[in-house]
């Protein structure tokens, strides 16, 4: 039986399926941590070596489960580090608590040490943000922090100061107000559905348009048999937003692959060419991607009607389960007879990845940054989970590894915040225990979290960590040129042996310096027991580019190039390669 507030806490943490806190321990969360400790035959503490992984981790189990996520960290500094992978969380809509400490009740804002107000502090963050007041609180507290992380699909955070952790029940006191009743632990669920007349309005509209392109997003997941029905119906090619990069697989015919800076000849075809967009689960945020405006009629289906409209104007908005939705609107499509738009579209997404392959051979030294990712692609297990950092690799991941509905896929969205990619790993391998997990980072990325490598190890996570070495924080330095025309500043790094890195702290580690080795090391590494990591020097000078090169980009590669950004020549040699010379000349 609960005997103190953090008991309490805790077990109505455990009456609502939460089996999992990651954390780091403090002074501040000293009474929490008692009552972990007491019941770790029902709940399982996972020790980080950084408060920002518990967070990025909390964040990842949630998408991954679509069970609560939970993260604990203590007053003042603790409390602060937890925030970045809160907002990741908070942008991609991702069930999430976070418990955090405070100093004794009677010393707050009074100076002392770690003084922070972590309520006010998380006000922005959270969409349920309360400071625990006293042991008479903590149920009805707890419980509606749960209840409205799932319902709001955001962060909840509570904060305790330190003595009202250890406050007995018995001498708790109500209020006159404050009745005690059991609050049910689960969430209230139901089938959200949009109005048949607005599905009547989106049929017509689809089914008056000659030239219907879909952009399928997380939202769509869980709903692939539906998707593919509705883009055969509609003869529409589907490309995909990142965060549902798996909702379809990367080599089905009636998808172009991904859109924006990662995008593609097929989806830039699809989305310069439709009179109609349907949007279903997708809040892909670069406008600049789009169907120009005034060009394309469009649907949106969301469960949040907040979301309609809110990137490409949506004359019919079908708010509801993409799963459910998309059942009600194919019963009201006709199949449409012309196909051509559809075939122009394949045709172009078949030369994308015409083009791809090409660049790749023959391989060369420094190796193609691609060549990781293809090599991947081709030993990638059927149900792998897969994550990635945030940067270069990342367009890497959606060009070159080919992924499907049997596999999970998971990255930083909206916020894409680097030094992600090994917490989200971690958390998978956590939460899909024997299924393959692997994480696509860069050597920028995971240097902000390298020792968090240490946490895999004393947890025996078999993630593996493909990263790609380019001594370069590479997206940046192609944003600097590309976007801006400035001549590249201070993207350069401190080479760092992050195979040997691993072995120090006790994982696999192993290198490919050469094309030749590539095929041999990357069977061991995806052979190795545990965590392992596996180095692939790539050239750092192959650049980021969107599938077409607009005028304006071409100008600012230019004037970056001629104003004395470093290693030009090589610049220049590598924009006269494919795949970069074919998006040059689409544009």
């Amino acid at each position: 039986m609960p005997q103190n507030a953090a008991d309490l806490l805790v077990e109505t943490l455990l009456d609502w399926g939460i089996d999992t806190i990651f954390g780091l321990p403090g002074d501040g969360i000293n009474g929490i941590m008692e009552a972990i400790r007491t019941r770790q035959d029902r709940l399982r503490f996972i020790q980080v070596r950084h408060e920002e992984t518990a967070a990025f981790m909390a964040c990842a189990h949630a998408k991954w489960t679509g069970r609560i996520g939970c993260c604990l960290a203590t007053s003042g500094p603790g409390g602060i580090h937890l925030l970045n992978g809160l907002y990741d969380a908070k942008l991609d809509r991702a069930p999430v608590l976070a418990i955090t400490g405070l100093q004794y009740h009677d010393m707050l804002e009074s100076f002392t040490q770690q003084d922070v107000d972590l309520d006010k502090l998380f006000q922005d963050v959270s969409v349920y943000n309360t400071r625990i007041m006293g042991a008479a609180h903590v149920a009805k507290a707890v419980a509606l922090a749960c209840r409205s992380a799932l319902a709001r699909q955001g962060v909840a955070h509570l904060t305790l100061p330190v003595d009202v952790q250890e406050q007995e029940l018995e001498e708790a006191e109500r209020s006159p107000r404050n009745k005690p009743h059991a609050m049910v632990a689960r969430p209230a669920e139901g089938l959200l559905l949009p109005r048949p007349d607005d599905l009547d309005r989106a049929a017509a509209l689809l089914n008056g348009a000659s030239r219907v392109a879909i952009l399928a997003g997380r939202g769509a997941l869980g709903a692939t048999a539906e998707l593919e029905h509705c883009a055969e119906l509609l003869g529409a090619p589907v490309a995909k937003a990142l965060l549902g990069k798996a909702v379809m697989a990367d080599d089905h015919p009636l998808t172009t692959g991904g859109i924006g800076l990662y995008g593609t000849f097929g989806t830039h075809r699809a989305m310069a060419g439709c009179d109609t967009l349907l949007i279903i689960g997708s809040t892909f945020p670069y406008v600049e991607y789009y169907p120009q405006p005034g060009q394309a009629r469009a649907v949106q289906i969301d469960r949040d009607a907040q979301h309609i409209g809110l990137r490409h104007p949506a004359e019919v908005g079908l708010v509801g389960d993409a799963k459910a939705v998309l059942e009600a609107l194919n019963a009201r499509l006709q199949r449409k007879a012309d196909r051509s738009f559809l075939a122009e579209c394949q045709k172009e997404a078949r030369r994308w990845r015409d083009v791809l392959a090409a660049g790749l051979e023959p391989p060369r030294q420094p190796m193609h940054p691609g060549a990781p990712l293809a090599a991947l692609s081709r030993r990638l297990p059927a149900d792998a989970v897969v994550v990635t950092d945030s940067g270069h690799n990342t367009g890497l991941t959606a060009r070159y590894l080919d992924l499907g509905p049997s596999h999970a896929f998971g990255v930083s969205g909206l916020l894409a915040s680097m030094a992600c990619g090994l917490p989200y790993a971690m958390a998978a391998a956590l939460a899909f225990p024997g299924r393959p997990v692997i994480a696509v980072v860069g050597d920028g990325g995971l240097a902000m979290q390298l020792g968090e490598l240490a946490t895999a190890v004393r947890y025996r996570l078999p993630v593996k960590l493909l990263v790609i070495k380019n001594n370069t924080l590479g997206q940046i330095k192609w944003e600097q040129i590309l976007f801006l025309g400035n001549v590249e500043y201070e993207c350069d790094l401190q080479p760092i042996d992050f195979a040997k890195a691993a072995e120090a702290i006790g994982a696999q580690g192993f290198s490919v310096n050469e094309p030749g080795t590539l095929e041999e090391r990357m069977a061991a590494w995806l052979a190795a027991t545990g965590p392992a990591v596996l180095e692939v020097a790539v050239d750092p000078n192959e650049p980021l580019l969107p599938a077409v090169v607009s005028q304006n980009y071409r100008q600012h590669l230019d004037k970056a190039l001629q104003a004395g950004t470093a290693g030009a020549e090589a610049l220049k040699a590598a924009l006269e390669r494919l795949p970069a010379k074919a998006m040059m000349e689409a544009g």
